[in-house]
């Protein structure tokens, strides 16, 4: 980032660089010249630049002292304005081939943009190939971006007499004292606050249309609604081909499509957002359950069980209540009455309970009962708890995105001199459980305060000092996220990138000071007297369901054996062969292993196919032969060819296999 100080000449400005060295130009210089001054090379490669934290036009004059950037297009910078532009050149390619469309409002998103059009008949996918053809003619044209100002009341007035009543509607909505930019690129302009590159040649041709999909104007379900045509953008051919390759890949492996071909859980219309767990898919996660319970015994931490229904006291005491109410779901508390005839009417409610979206003011009340002194700490004290969220309907996504979740939640009621040890301990088990699962690229995100939160300002830097302390200390490399903290404490996000580079974010860790001062918890010192404890919130997996469903993607439904809800299948060939598949299946069964016998009269080809679309990981394949010689032929998921061997070497190999890593 180039930091520029304040010139007193008054021909000149005085520029900063990224790397500290000052430059004096005359005013009216631009970005373009700027970057000529210093190398040819930069000037061929710059694409933009920021202005005292704004990015600008190549092409604005500098009028003043300010801080300067050069932003080059393989930057990350370069890619969001590489998206930008073809979101613009797909909007005037629309136009020019389908006259007579209103263009509203193009962002850029998460690897790519969309636009979002007024026409009569809606856009399909059958119209992309030539909207695409037509966006790569404007790009080899190589037309110039030029920006204009323009009066508020001239530029309605344009838009209404071109019928974009859309873009006169958001001229007419900004505040009074704003300009009014306008981009043109050859004879097609657009409002637009900018910034674009030079021309439409710097775009490249590194993009592709996606999909189209319906939505309402402004989001509103009572307005106009458009199309929304969806693209992605890159910096080029390569980069282009392995985002459509892992989108191709997410489509094999999405978890809800896994989830049915595996039998493993449901949706339906009346209970949207919570989940129907088939017997396979629950059988995954009473494995995760025994799995994470094992590891946080092993770290001192004890379980309790608390209530799903709360008076709303507690969560207006705790701030919840002000901060989440509307993602609360709250029951009246009304006590039926009888009258004179008796018959049963309810009165108009006074009290409210909510079922718990979160475990931490309940795990407060049982830390609360009886005196606590300075040597009981700290007390990890665990949940693994069902918490309801009222999320909207459009939010929702399988297991990623549920109104009924169960997280593994626990929370840590320490001293401050114990939260150093104590968040570093949880960061090195967060670890160790990853990479049990084979997850060890992890980003770390220190989240700090928001703007809306509570607890004083000085509590809050001791806080987030503390934070960054303890992953300095481990080693653990991790970015600031500024403004997303919880709104009692600063947070890690951890950030895992799963096997076709997708990132999650997982699990959490929050250092809070706020609630247990907030509930009346205290402990008592060694100096005789009260203190409220430090109370860490932790989750490992977030939630169950959204673990899962990262899970599944990740390993596209090929599960470690230690997981897989059926660990292998005892197959007979021929059905001569079916007591002697019953005798092995009774005997795995009873060493407690997940098998199942199919001894149905199909061609073994058949159950091959079958099984192997439900992702069993290991068949024991048995005939005439098998049953003479005491042998199996094993076939592992994936695999062409089979092994043979003796039935008491396979079954111990598989054993093995089968054990948790914990």
């Amino acid at each position: 980032m180039a930091e520029i100080s304040v010139s007193s000449k008054n021909e000149s400005l005085t520029v900063t660089f990224p790397d500290g060295s000052v430059r004096s130009y005359e005013r009216g210089i631009t970005g373009l010249e700027i970057a000529e001054s210093i190398a040819k090379s930069l000037a061929k490669a710059a694409v933009a630049i920021e202005v005292d934290g704004t990015e600008w036009d190549l092409s604005r004059p500098l009028h003043k002292d300010c801080t300067v950037n050069i932003i080059k297009r393989e930057s990350e910078q370069g890619l969001a304005l590489i998206r930008h532009d073809t979101a613009h050149v797909m909007a005037q390619a629309v136009q020019e081939l389908f006259p007579g469309t209103q263009v509203t409002i193009g962002p850029v998103i998460e690897n790519g943009f969309f636009y979002d059009f007024g026409r009569k008949e809606p856009f399909s996918t059958d119209d992309l190939v030539a909207i695409e053809k037509k966006m790569h003619d404007i790009i080899d044209r190589g037309e110039t971006f030029e920006r204009e100002v323009w009066n508020r009341d001239d530029a309605i007035q344009y838009f209404k007499d071109k019928g974009e009543m859309f873009k006169a509607e958001i001229i007419a909505d900004l505040p009074p004292q704003e300009d009014v930019s306008v981009y043109k690129q050859g004879a097609w302009l657009d409002l637009c606050r900018g910034p674009h590159m030079p021309t439409t040649k710097h775009i490249g041709h590194a993009f592709k249309l996606t999909k189209v999909a319906g939505a309402y104007w402004r989001g509103d379900s009572d307005k106009a609604m458009l199309t929304r045509i969806y693209g992605t953008a890159w910096r080029d051919e390569k980069e282009l081909e392995a985002y459509l390759h892992m989108v191709e890949e997410a489509e094999k492996r999405d978890h809800r499509k896994l989830g049915k071909e595996m039998d493993l859980f449901h949706f339906q219309e009346e209970a949207q957002g919570s989940v129907f767990w088939h017997p396979k898919g629950f059988t995954i996660y009473n494995q995760l359950e025994n799995y994470i319970r094992r590891r946080i015994h092993a770290r001192g931490y004890v379980e309790v069980k608390t209530p799903q229904l709360i008076d709303n006291k507690l969560w207006e005491k705790s701030g919840h209540w002000g901060k989440f109410r509307e993602n609360m779901f709250v029951v009246p508390d009304v006590v039926p009455n009888t009258d004179e005839e008796g018959s049963i009417f309810k009165e108009e409610p006074t009290k409210f309970m909510a079922i718990k979206p979160m475990n931490c003011p309940a795990h407060v009340q049982i830390f609360n009962q009886g005196i606590k002194s300075y040597r009981d700490l700290p007390i990890r004290m665990a949940e693994m708890g069902c918490c309801h969220r009222n999320e909207a309907h459009g939010a929702l996504h399988g297991l990623m995105r549920v109104r009924q979740m169960t997280q593994d939640d626990a929370h840590i009621f320490c001293r401050e001199d114990q939260i150093l040890e104590e968040v570093k301990a949880f960061v090195q088990l967060f670890y160790e459980v990853y990479k049990d699962f084979g997850f060890e690229d992890i980003h770390i995100r220190l989240a700090t305060r928001p703007e809306i939160r509570a607890g004083e300002d000085a509590i809050w830097d001791k806080a987030e000092q503390a934070m960054a302390e303890a992953l300095e200390t481990l080693g653990l490399a991790f970015e600031y996220s500024p403004g997303e903290g919880a709104f009692y404490g600063p947070k890690y996000e951890f950030h895992l990138k799963d096997a076709i580079g997708r990132s999650w974010q997982m699990g959490t860790c929050q250092l809070d000071f706020v609630l247990p001062a907030r509930l009346d918890s205290h402990y008592i010192g060694e100096d005789g007297n009260k203190h409220h404890p430090v109370m860490i919130h932790r989750a490992i997996f977030g939630t169950f369901e959204r673990f899962i469903g990262v899970l599944i993607e990740s390993f596209g439904g090929k599960l470690p054996m230690w997981l897989a809800p059926v660990q292998c299948v005892i197959a007979s060939i021929t059905g001569d062969a079916n007591d002697y598949a019953q005798k092995i299946y009774d005997r795995m069964f009873a060493q407690g292993l997940r098998v199942a016998l199919d001894i149905r009269n199909e061609k073994i080809n058949y159950k091959v196919r079958e099984h192997s679309l439900a992702k069993v990981p290991v068949m024991f394949v048995v005939g005439q032969r098998e049953a003479d010689d005491n042998k199996v032929a094993i076939r592992r998921l994936g695999g062409k060819d089979q092994d043979i061997k003796s039935l008491d070497e396979a079954i111990e190999t598989f054993i093995n296999a089968c054990k948790a890593p914990y």
